[in-house]
């Protein structure tokens, strides 16, 4: 099938990718056959195989508006509804926080720390697209996952994408952090919690104009979530258990500090690929008590 040469396939994807260059896309290339694939429902290969194909008004219409909020800045991961993480193909949506490099750190650090023999109950506390508590319990089938998110939008992510991944041992509540596990219930507890600070000049740049701000942004200093989760996590591990955060490159030394004012031991700070301090972890001495957390609100799944 041919048509004229402004509405074949070959010329769509030079002049898009002309226009995603010229905002300043380096794999502006790459970004014009994923976008052209999309609006057409053709795989990349063949758009290559047929450069003369003609592209129908309707599709040419989706890819102008795909193109237009990409070149606009919108995230190409919003985009095409799915991001790569781990080894895993994941769906995400604007209700989601889009899944990062650096996040596969407290991925890695949870499989090392833990034994992959045994039956061990791990919560990942805002699970969001689900991309951490997937990563593991895809790693890991004899553990059981739980994750927990309030946001019924992204819980909603989180169920399809253990659905399509077949994921049998995670499962999903409607909670707020911790608030809805029970006392002595954990091994581990895994989270990747908002810790931006409210002031920080990186909200209205790139990526992060887009994401919901909910899962960013942790008040004045950034550190309300992880305070939250810290408090809590003497009463929901068991004795031994494990608490893994991700956080702020330069907040290393403030969870350090907050983990040793509930009295967790062994604790200690990983950096990422970059160099940078991203996941504190630490472990509930057997010799700690568990301790209520009275200020967290507890939502069950509708």
């Amino acid at each position: 099938m041919s048509a004229a040469a402004d509405d074949g396939i070959g010329e769509l994807r030079r002049a898009a990718s002309q226009r995603l260059a010229a905002a300043g896309y380096a794999s502006a290339a790459l970004e014009a056959d994923l976008l052209l694939s999309l609006a057409t429902g053709l795989e990349r290969g063949q758009l290559f195989a047929w450069p003369e194909r003609a592209v129908d008004a309707a599709q040419r219409q989706r890819f102008e508006q795909l193109l237009t909020r990409r070149v606009a800045g919108e995230p190409i991961a919003y985009l095409l509804q799915q991001r790569a993480f781990w080894s895993l193909e994941l769906r995400v949506s604007r209700a989601t926080l889009i899944p990062r490099p650096e996040t596969e750190t407290l991925v890695e650090l949870a499989l090392r720390a833990l034994p992959a023999d045994q039956a061990l109950r791990v919560a990942d506390l805002g699970t969001g697209s689900g991309a951490i508590a997937a990563a593991l319990a895809h790693e890991r089938p004899r553990w059981s996952l739980i994750g927990l998110e309030r946001d019924p939008d992204a819980l909603a992510i989180a169920a399809l994408n253990a659905a399509r991944l077949q994921l049998d041992n995670l499962s999903l509540m409607r909670g707020h952090w911790s608030s809805a596990l029970g006392r002595a219930s954990l091994d581990a507890l895994i989270a990747n919690p908002p810790y931006v600070r409210a002031d920080d000049p990186h909200l209205g740049q790139g990526d992060l104009r887009f994401e919901p701000r909910a899962a960013l942004v942790a008040g004045a200093d950034g550190l309300l979530a992880i305070r939250a989760l810290i408090a809590d996590a003497p009463r929901c591990l068991k004795p031994g258990g494990l608490l893994a955060i991700e956080h702020g490159w330069d907040q290393g030394a403030d969870v350090r500090a907050l983990m040793q004012q509930q009295g967790l031991e062994a604790i200690e700070t990983w950096r990422d690929l970059a160099g940078q301090e991203r996941v504190t972890q630490a472990i509930l001495s057997p010799r700690l008590n568990a301790r209520p957390h009275e200020n967290l609100d507890q939502r069950p799944l509708d």
